[in-house]
């Protein structure tokens, strides 16, 4: 029987394959393990092999999961990686070390205000909807600067980078172009923010190609804990 241990070493060998094919260091690369819809026993297992960053969808799931981990798992990094309403954003800014979704001012500003002056900046992405889909979240390309010049501006907020969820296609020529468009934009932010460090591009399915695009962060769910529940 296949374990959860050993999923997260055969993700962590493609990061490593794909990183030596295209001469990174793997080292440049995180793992992000998308745990939502996963009960906490598959999270302690992953937990127990050496993972640490985690990454949920929904505000009140995480939630409860990050209280059940906070005293026995309290090294976990929690990103949230899921949509956000407004009324929902105190939960994010009280139990979350990351915040990978940041498309709207409104929102940027209440999690500057929300944020316990206890704990230290949350540390936030600018999703960007890089394939233009109607359907898809995030904030268009020609608005990024501007959220990224307010966001810079709020004391308990760390800009880190950008992130996207490109077009579901095998076509990788469009994977490509999706995945260089969104590098140029973190390119562009990493020359005049210095705490921009994070590219967030890259899953289960595509993280070669995001990752010879220069990803810095791959969010890896199915590849690790199998089909979402």
């Amino acid at each position: 029987m296949t374990t959860i241990a050993d999923r997260l070493s055969l993700a962590q060998s493609r990061i490593t394959q794909a990183a030596e094919k295209c001469a990174r260091n793997p080292k440049e690369i995180k793992l992000l393990a998308v745990s939502k819809t996963k009960p906490i026993e598959q999270i302690i297992a992953a937990y127990e092999a050496g993972q640490r960053s985690f990454g949920e969808n929904y505000v009140q799931e995480g939630e409860e999961k990050v209280n059940a981990l906070r005293q026995s798992h309290s090294d976990i990094v929690w990103h949230f990686i899921g949509p956000l309403q407004s009324n929902k954003s105190r939960i994010v800014a009280e139990n979350f070390d990351w915040m990978h979704t940041l498309s709207r001012e409104k929102i940027a500003f209440r999690l500057n205000e929300q944020r316990p002056k206890n704990m230290v900046p949350l540390k936030v992405c600018i999703q960007v909807n890089i394939s233009n889909e109607a359907s898809k979240s995030g904030i268009p390309t020609s608005e990024v600067m501007a959220l990224a010049q307010t966001i810079s501006q709020l004391p308990s907020l760390d800009l880190k980078g950008v992130m996207a969820i490109p077009t579901a296609t095998d076509d990788i020529e469009l994977q490509h172009s999706e995945f260089a468009a969104l590098k140029a934009i973190y390119d562009e932010l990493k020359c005049q923010y210095p705490s921009v460090d994070t590219l967030s591009m890259g899953m289960s399915q595509d993280l070669e190609q995001a990752i010879a695009n220069g990803s810095t962060m791959v969010r890896i769910g199915s590849a690790i804990f199998g089909a979402r529940n």
